[in-house]
């Protein structure tokens, strides 16, 4: 098979999977200006308590040192967001966390691409993947926009044209050679709303302080919080008011990934049931899903901090 029809048949499966969006880029270390970016942003500390970031530095910036054989980079996106969704009058959690664990959604569907593709293309040896899911350090949205997938908004998320940036993103790292994609310009022109609609005035343009975000503050963060957290948003886990503002995402339309989905039991809670969460009900609740990264005491801060402001 040629590389073009390898790379057409990865496309292939990857759409009939559900992803929205897949491209192809070389593996190489990743430009001298966004190593240089990355490095500032950690030493200035606006990585907040997330350590991990720090870690393995070398690999992060440079994909080729998690998989020395590797040729090409393959970038997916799945759209995450919900068909149906909590009502104003409720406590708000981030659309990615509504369904089920992501982690687990995608690897399930990264595995199924990797078997297609070993069963698909015809080659002297067997070609060699590595899946990332999130927890493996590289620069995921650096490399979508690499692949052609979007661009990287001044709320830090990577936008898909005519679609939005709700989306989960994942790599195949492989030593396949494939028909590579051209990066897009940016598009953002001089929109701030994003800016404008962060709660915790954690955005400036194209850079995030995480310490600062509500997304980190109610989900990463242990602890009491050290900083004012806003009485404004309703959001007791995560915070999608940055995308949410954002011309583009009027563009979203409801996943197609039905695990991704909240349940009965998660769209009927009220401001009273959250109050009253025991740890019992917390645990059947969040069965299988992210939420659990905030661990019951740390939602149960988050909740107590909006009891504390509606007296």
């Amino acid at each position: 098979m040629s590389i073009d029809e390898i790379s057409r048949t990865i496309k292939a499966e990857a759409f009939r999977l559900g992803f929205s969006a897949v491209g192809f880029a070389e593996a190489a270390p990743v430009e001298a200006y966004v190593a240089d970016g990355y490095r500032r942003w950690i030493a200035e500390g606006r990585q907040g308590e997330m350590a991990y970031l720090e870690n393995n530095l070398d690999k992060r910036l440079d994909p080729t040192l998690l998989m020395p054989s590797a040729r090409s980079i393959i970038s997916l996106a799945l759209n995450y967001y919900p068909r149906r969704r909590l009502s104003s009058s409720q406590y708000q959690f981030a659309y990615y966390a509504y369904g089920k664990d992501y982690h687990d959604v995608i690897k399930m569907k990264l595995q199924e691409l990797v078997e297609h593709i070993n069963q698909s293309v015809q080659l002297d040896s067997a070609p060699t993947f590595k899946l990332c899911v999130d927890t493996v350090p590289i620069l995921e949205r650096y490399w979508a926009v690499k692949a052609g997938l979007g661009w990287i908004g001044k709320n830090t998320n990577l936008i898909i044209p005519h679609a939005g940036s709700f989306f989960f993103l994942a790599e195949i790292i492989t030593d396949l050679e494939l028909s590579y994609n051209t990066p897009l310009p940016s598009h953002c022109g001089k929109c701030t709303r994003c800016i404008e609609a962060c709660p915790q005035h954690a955005l400036s343009p194209y850079s995030l302080d995480a310490g600062k975000c509500l997304s980190y503050l109610t989900i990463e963060h242990r602890g009491e919080w050290d900083t004012n957290v806003s009485d404004s948003t309703p959001y007791i886990y995560g915070c999608d008011c940055c995308q949410l503002a954002c011309p583009y995402n009027n563009h979203a339309t409801p996943t197609v990934i039905p695990e991704l989905e909240p349940s009965e039991a998660f769209l009927g809670m009220r401001p009273s049931d959250w109050h009253n969460l025991s740890v019992e009900q917390y645990r059947t609740l969040f069965k299988g899903s992210a939420v659990k990264r905030a661990k019951y005491d740390g939602l149960l801060r988050n909740i107590n901090s909006k009891k504390s402001s509606e007296q």
